[in-house]
């Protein structure tokens, strides 16, 4: 049987992270890729063990730019670095740009919810974050987070209570034991609906004589 030194070098790698080695995993797959720099597999295996092993945000950066520099569309790179500078508000120009080229060469029901979610907690632009998650829930609409995720945006940041409402009832639909949902629904039907249902009208600050 012939050998496989990149399989050989990954399953090392993996070893070493499992036995609480990361700075082996490391030097592992840098020898490896020092023999084979466009293994961009192994190159993102690299990457996440730097980021989430050794903390080295940079260097992790650094891995993930040189897959893209051998090729721009490798999705599972893009992904990495949208997850990565996703939780900082410094890169959101860089990070919009990186969504933006994902959506357009692989647009998944995930896809459109992670946009969704970073136009709402980064960029606050609530109004596309909410047709971020409609895309979203159209694609997959059994996926309960996002109808959650969507329901919050509705009651906290854009206040349609209408459409909050409507998801509210197909998400107690999904999991009826949900007391959390429950409650929000009865709040929400008690503060925002008249008895019989319909929009409570808002009050004119001016009385008319």
């Amino acid at each position: 049987m012939t050998s496989d030194p990149a399989y050989e070098a990954s399953t090392k790698a993996k070893n070493q992270v499992g036995s609480g080695n990361a700075e082996g995993a490391v030097q592992t797959l840098e020898n490896y890729l020092a023999t084979d720099p466009h293994n961009n597999k192994l190159r993102l295996q690299l990457a996440n063990i730097i980021f989430y092993e050794l903390k080295d945000f940079d260097y992790a950066m650094m891995q993930l730019d040189a897959i893209l520099d051998i090729d721009p569309d490798y999705t599972d790179a893009l992904i990495a670095q949208v997850t990565i500078l996703g939780e900082y508000k410094k890169y959101n120009k860089e990070t919009d740009a990186k969504y933006r080229h994902l959506l357009e060469i692989a647009p998944s029901a995930d896809m459109y919810h992670a946009y969704a979610r970073f136009l709402r907690y980064q960029m606050t632009d609530f109004r596309q974050s909410g047709e971020y998650f409609e895309r979203a829930i159209a694609a997959a609409p059994d996926r309960y987070e996002y109808r959650q995720n969507y329901c919050g945006l509705l009651l906290n940041d854009l206040k349609d209570y209408v459409k909050a409402k409507e998801q509210l009832e197909v998400l107690m639909e999904m999991r009826p034991g949900d007391v959390m949902v429950r409650n929000n629904y009865d709040r929400l039907m008690r503060t925002k609906f008249d008895k019989d249902g319909n929009p409570k009208k808002r009050l004119s600050l001016f009385k008319r004589h």
